[in-house]
C-alpha cells in the first residue's frame, strides 16, 4: 500500500516539479491568467507524455504494488488526460490573446510553431492508431514500432517547441533540466528495446515439448540453455519470443501454467486466438526461445488468506492451473473454489486434470457452460451474481479472489462480487490487453 502511494507521489512530482522550476527566477510582467494557465497545462502535459515511457518500461519494482496490466491501463487512460492538457494549450493561448490561427500557417510560421503543430498532429496519430488499431487492421508488431517512433518524435518536437519559445526556459539550467529529463525518459525505451534484450540474448531457452490440450490450446515446455533459468510465483507471466531475435518487437505475454515448485524449467499454455498463437502447435522441440520474466502480482504468494476463490474464463484458466499445481506440490491444506466458464465443455482446457487435482487439493470445481448438452446438470449460461452466490464458500468475505478472463467477463464478475459484499482489496484481476 505504502509503496503504491509512493509511486503515485513520484508520478505527481515529476509532472508538477518542472512547472515549479519554470516559474523560478526572474519573470516578465504578468501576461494574463489564460495565457499563463495555457503554458502551465502545456508543461504538465509534456511531463506526462514523457512519463508514459516509464509506465511501460516493465520495471518490476514499479509494477509490484499495482500489477503490470494495471499500469498499462493507467498508461492508456492517463494518455487521454495528457492529450486534453496539450490540446487545451493552444485553445487557451487564443483565449489569452495569441493569434494561434496565424501560427498555423506553417509556410510563414516560426519554427517553434511548426514543431508544436508537428508534435500535436503526431500525438493525434498515436492515439488514433492505438484506439482503433484493430479497426485499422494494423498488425501488432507494426503498431509497436509505429507507437515507439511516434512517441519519440512527439516528445522531441515538443521539447524543441519549448526551448525555442524560451519564455520560461531562458536560463541555461532550466533548459538543461528539461533536456536531461526528456533524454532520461526516452532512454527508458532504449532500456526496454536494447539493454534488456542484450541480457536475454545471453540467457536463451529451448522448447523441450509441445503438448496439445483440450480447447484448441497447446502447452509449451521450456528448458534453460546454459543458465539456471528463473523461479516464479504461481499466477505470474512472462513475455515470450520464439524463433526470433530477442530484439524483435513481437514479444507476447503468457501466463506460466506449470507449478512454481518445478526447478528444471517452465511451461506456458497458449490458446489459438490470433496470428501468432495459431502457429504454436507447429513449433518443434529444440526451437530457440527467449523469456522476459517473471512479471505480475497475480499470485496467492503475495496475499495471505484462509482460502482462495479462483474465477477463470476460457484461457484465463492458465494461471489458475499454475496456482493449483503449486498448492498441490506444497501440500497446502487451504480450500480452493474454482469457477470455470467456457462456451462448451470441449473448450475447457485442463478439465480432466482439474478433476484429478481434487484428490490432491481441497478443491471444488464449478463449470459454467454457455452451451451445454441436455444431459448437463451443472451451471448454464454466463457466470453471474446468482451463480457466484450459490457456490461461494462459507465466510466468503475473508477469501482471496483471483479473476482472469475476457475483459467483459472480468468487469461483470467484479461488479457481482462487489454486490455480494466481497471487499475490493481481496479481489485480484489479470487482463492481458496490453494495447
Amino acid at each position: 500500500m505504502m509503496r503504491g502511494i509512493g509511486w503515485l507521489g513520484l508520478y505527481v512530482a515529476v509532472a508538477v516539479v518542472p512547472l515549479v522550476f519554470a516559474v523560478l527566477g526572474p519573470q516578465s510582467a504578468n501576461r494574463g491568467f489564460w495565457l499563463e494557465f495555457s503554458v502551465a497545462l502545456g508543461f504538465v502535459g509534456m511531463s506526462m507524455m514523457g512519463m508514459q515511457f516509464a509506465l511501460v518500461a516493465r520495471f518490476q519494482a514499479m509494477a509490484a504494488p499495482f500489477g503490470e496490466d494495471a499500469l498499462v491501463r493507467f498508461h492508456r487512460q492517463i494518455s487521454y488526460v495528457a492529450l486534453a492538457f496539450i490540446l487545451a494549450h493552444p485553445v487557451l493561448l487564443q483565449v489569452g490573446g495569441v493569434d494561434v490561427a496565424r501560427l498555423l500557417n506553417l509556410a510563414q510560421a516560426p519554427w517553434r510553431a511548426r514543431f508544436a503543430v508537428a508534435s500535436v498532429v503526431l500525438l493525434l496519430m498515436l492515439v488514433a492508431t492505438s484506439v482503433w488499431r484493430r479497426r485499422l487492421r494494423i498488425r501488432y508488431e507494426v503498431w509497436q514500432v509505429l507507437h515507439g517512433v511516434l512517441s519519440v518524435l512527439i516528445v522531441g518536437f515538443a521539447l524543441a517547441h519549448m526551448l525555442l519559445v524560451g519564455h520560461y526556459l531562458g536560463e541555461t539550467w532550466k533548459k538543461a533540466l528539461w533536456i536531461v529529463m526528456t533524454v532520461a525518459l526516452v532512454g527508458l525505451l532504449v532500456w526496454v528495446r536494447v539493454i534488456k534484450p542484450i541480457g536475454r540474448l545471453r540467457r536463451p531457452w529451448r522448447i523441450a515439448s509441445v503438448t496439445a490440450e483440450r480447447g484448441d490450446a497447446h502447452t509449451l515446455g521450456f528448458e534453460p540453455v546454459g543458465h539456471k533459468g528463473f523461479r516464479f510465483q504461481p499466477g505470474q507471466f512472462g513475455w515470450l519470443v520464439v524463433d526470433r531475435s530477442p530484439f524483435t518487437v513481437s514479444a507476447h505475454p503468457f501466463s506460466f501454467s506449470s507449478s512454481a515448485e518445478r526447478a528444471e524449467g517452465v511451461e506456458m499454455t497458449i490458446k489459438v486466438l490470433g496470428d501468432f498463437t495459431s502457429t504454436i502447435g507447429q513449433l518443434a522441440p529444440g526451437t530457440r526461445a527467449y523469456l522476459d520474466g517473471p512479471h505480475g502480482v497475480f499470485t496467492p504468494d503475495r496475499y495471505e488468506g484462509p482460502g482462495f476463490v479462483l474465477i477463470a474464463g476460457g484461457v484465463g484458466i492458465t494461471p489458475m492451473v499454475s496456482i493449483l499445481r503449486t498448492l498441490a506440490e506444497r501440500a497446502d491444506p487451504r480450500p480452493c473454489t474454482l469457477f470455470y466458464a467456457n462456451r462448451t465443455l470441449d473448450d475447457a482446457t485442463f478439465a480432466d486434470e482439474l478433476d484429478a487435482l481434487t484428490a490432491r487439493v481441497d478443491l471444488t470445481v464449478i463449470h459454467i457452460l454457455e452451451t451445454a448438452p441436455p444431459t448437463w446438470d451443472g451451471e448454464r449460461g454466463f457466470l453471474d451474481q446468482r451463480i457466484l452466490a450459490r457456490h461461494l464458500p462459507p465466510r466468503s468475505e475473508y477469501q482471496q479472489y483471483f479473476l482472469c478472463g475476457p475483459g467483459p467477463m472480468v468487469t461483470a464478475v467484479e461488479d457481482a462480487l462487489a454486490a455480494l459484499a466481497i471487499p475490493a482489496e481481496r479481489v485480484h484481476t489479470e487482463r492481458f490487453n496490453f494495447v
